[in-house]
């Protein structure tokens, strides 16, 4: 990795760094959280800072810009992380387009309980499959997002009622094309890094447009809270190498502890 650095500002070679956010209150009582904002446990903000630290304790990274979601988890672990790692001066960009998969009628539901309601087949299949959504809130829903002032500007259309992953990777691809991939080919990031701070769905998407895995693959694979994974990219935004920053072990621990969640 020493050799890195060089290579990479020399060529130009960018990298993306995907972080979900760190465990939030409502992860901690086990509940479908999707759009509802809720904020950061104890742990989760901890769970930041210590990404932080690994971000600033590899030298061979230079963020340059990082996006977000608009949900308050991913915000503060995002400013959390970066003040950690001495970057809170980054130019930050904000999408609904990364925010987590909409869990419809189950918002505010235990997993635990809605499992031993509808079964953990059905639950496993509203969780995990690709293209099978959980029943929709209806607009007059407390829990809808339509009246949320965060989103006046995104048309009434596209802001959801529930969500499959279909639908995730749907609005997360256009916005890797546009977005993401304008700043990862701009002069400005050129060798260095972008950050993207976001929730287990969103980056599941990334991953499955980036990684070019398939949709039987995608439904098993398991993101862990608060810890870093780098993508180097080549120039046309291909995939070179990719691993989790840190301790492997702990991060494929991590990942065992969310698909436990629903029991």
């Amino acid at each position: 990795m020493g050799d890195f650095r060089c290579q990479g500002y020399a060529q130009g070679v960018p990298d993306l760094i995907l972080l979900r956010h760190g465990r939030s209150k409502w992860n901690d009582l086990n509940l479908f959280t999707g759009w509802q904002d809720i904020d950061l446990s104890p742990e989760g903000e901890e769970e930041s800072r210590a990404a932080g630290r690994l971000l600033a304790g590899k030298t061979d990274l230079d963020l340059r810009v990082v996006h977000t979601s608009l949900l308050t988890r991913a915000i503060r672990t995002a400013d959390l992380a970066l003040h950690a790692a001495d970057r809170s001066w980054l130019k930050v960009r904000r999408s609904w387009r990364l925010n987590e998969r909409h869990y419809g009628d189950l918002t505010g539901k235990d997993k635990k309980q809605t499992a031993e309601e509808f079964g953990l087949a059905q639950v496993k299949l509203w969780r995990r499959s690709y293209d099978v959504s959980p029943p929709p809130l209806a607009l007059a829903d407390p829990r809808s997002s339509h009246h949320d002032p965060r989103y006046r500007d995104v048309p009434a259309q596209l802001i959801p009622q529930s969500e499959c992953l279909k639908d995730v990777v749907a609005r997360v691809t256009p916005y890797f094309r546009d977005v993401l991939g304008e700043d990862l080919r701009s002069e400005g990031v050129q060798g260095g890094a972008v950050l993207v701070v976001a929730h287990g769905n969103s980056i599941r998407a990334l991953r499955m447009v980036l990684e070019n895995i398939g949709e039987n693959e995608i439904t098993e694979l398991e993101i862990p809270t608060g810890i870093p994974y780098r993508l180097t990219l080549d120039g046309e935004l291909n995939v070179l190498a990719a691993s989790y920053l840190g301790d492997p072990e702990a991060a494929a621990k991590a990942a065992e502890a969310v698909a436990r969640q629903a029991g």
